[in-house]
């Protein structure tokens, strides 16, 4: 009953929580017109800067014309909660990691990006370590031509937790910073290794963005 209750009251707060934040957006401007001429996008975002982000979606949804995202959530029990909290939001989601069900799950992603569904994947979850790059968002960029978005997401003040990605979660009345980092292309028969280094580094530099919106230190 109570792992129940979690996704809805967990969404309640998320919003409750960035009504309170000043957010502050970079990089959209190059966005706008792969939106708006529907060319599929898949974005990265490390684990421990994820909180905010369903929410953030559904305001940049609702002020811009992006498209619905799906994200990848894994088949574990935090991943199911994950899911429900994220469908709050407006998300889509397929169920799988490197683990279990992740063949499938990658082609239900292809599916999504090719019906016209933007995909958000974070690639260094759901156990990491953390900041580490898997290959899944790589290969998933490879098999469809759709280039990775790095997304760098940042709060202060903000409260670390002892987990083992140190989950950020912002306190309330603080600044938000979003960083969308340069579009990062994955040819078929690109060096797998280098792509996977490329991505991880465009992804680290975006979040070192979105950490100097708010004066943050990583």
């Amino acid at each position: 009953m109570i792992s129940r209750l979690l996704p809805p009251v967990a969404a309640a707060a998320v919003s409750a929580l960035g009504m309170t934040l000043s957010v502050r957006v970079i990089g959209m401007e190059a966005l706008r017109p792969l939106w708006q001429a529907g060319h599929p996008l898949i974005y990265g975002v490390w684990h421990a800067r994820i909180l905010m982000v369903p929410w953030l979606n559904a305001r940049i949804r609702q002020r811009q014309a992006a498209r619905r995202v799906t994200v990848l959530a894994s088949r574990s029990r935090d991943g199911r909660l994950m899911a429900e909290f994220a469908q709050r939001f407006g998300l889509a989601v397929v169920r799988g990691s490197s683990s279990r069900g992740g063949l499938e799950a990658l082609r239900d992603l292809m599916r999504a990006l090719r019906a016209g569904d933007d995909v958000a994947m974070v690639p260094d979850g759901p156990r990491g370590p953390a900041c580490r790059l898997q290959g899944g968002i790589v290969a998933l960029a490879a098999a469809t031509g759709a280039p990775i978005v790095p997304l760098g997401v940042a709060a202060s003040p903000a409260r670390r937790i002892g987990s083992w990605d140190r989950f950020m979660v912002p306190l309330p009345f603080g600044r938000c910073g979003v960083a969308f980092g340069g579009l990062v292309e994955v040819k078929r028969h690109d060096d797998r290794e280098e792509a996977r280094a490329r991505v991880e580094r465009a992804l680290t530099e975006a979040t070192t963005a979105a950490d100097a919106l708010v004066g943050a230190r990583r």
